[in-house]
């Protein structure tokens, strides 16, 4: 099982664990791909020079580009991740265009921190870029469903689409190859998402892809 979205580092006015893996080996989770703090809250450059520096090999590094700032030049890394409200930066622009081309990687997008019309114009921009969206959300299912159908380099993850039946919705619709397990945590609460991956009511093969397939398949 491979948690798609944990943060590791302090967190601004919370008490939270330095270290992921004892809450990971109490929810069975294997591996997760995690993004610094401060690279979120702060110094993108600085917080990514943190987290490559992790010596863990259950913890994959998942660093924040902010176009024309942190170098393209990420040895070893599986995936980036975008913070365009965060750290004020236009999604679609030029600047991130050729950021993402020279760079070849997946990336992750909070939904929160752009639209599904932005997402559609980048995936239509560059339609060999990998995308997964993260904290979709269930109030969001239409709009989410309405991207995906025109994006097919689109991914979902499904930690907060926990309404009754959401996830079996879109594995109906787009295939469980395209729904990623994540969590958010510790910011977010990650018992949820580990119990909704229990309880889907899916096929084994196609739980067993969410958890972790899924997410290896596209990185």
């Amino acid at each position: 099982m491979i948690d798609a979205h944990r943060l590791i580092g302090p967190v601004p006015f919370d008490d939270l664990p330095e270290d992921p893996t004892g809450e990971m080996d109490r929810l069975g989770i294997d591996r997760a791909f995690v993004t610094h703090t401060l690279s979120l809250y702060s110094d993108a450059a600085a917080g990514n020079e943190a987290l490559l520096a992790l010596d863990d090999p259950r913890l994959v590094p998942v660093p924040v580009v902010v176009p024309g700032e942190t170098g393209e030049e990420l040895p070893g890394v599986r995936m980036v991740r975008l913070c365009p409200e965060r750290h004020r930066f236009d999604l679609t622009g030029p600047a991130t265009l050729r950021s993402l081309s020279a760079l070849g990687l997946p990336a992750a997008v909070d939904l929160e921190e752009t639209s599904p019309a932005q997402l559609r114009h980048l995936a239509e921009r560059l339609p060999a870029q990998r995308l997964l969206v993260l904290n979709p959300g269930y109030r969001r299912l239409r709009a989410l469903a309405e991207l995906m159908d025109e994006a097919p380099n689109v991914w979902a993850e499904i930690g907060t689409v926990n309404t009754q039946g959401g996830v079996e919705w879109l594995s109906a619709r787009y295939g469980a190859g395209r729904l990623v397990f994540g969590t958010g945590a510790p910011v977010a609460d990650d018992c949820g998402p580990r119990f909704l991956l229990d309880h889907l009511d899916l096929p084994a093969e196609d739980v067993e892809r969410i958890a972790a397939g899924s997410l290896e398949a596209m990185v």
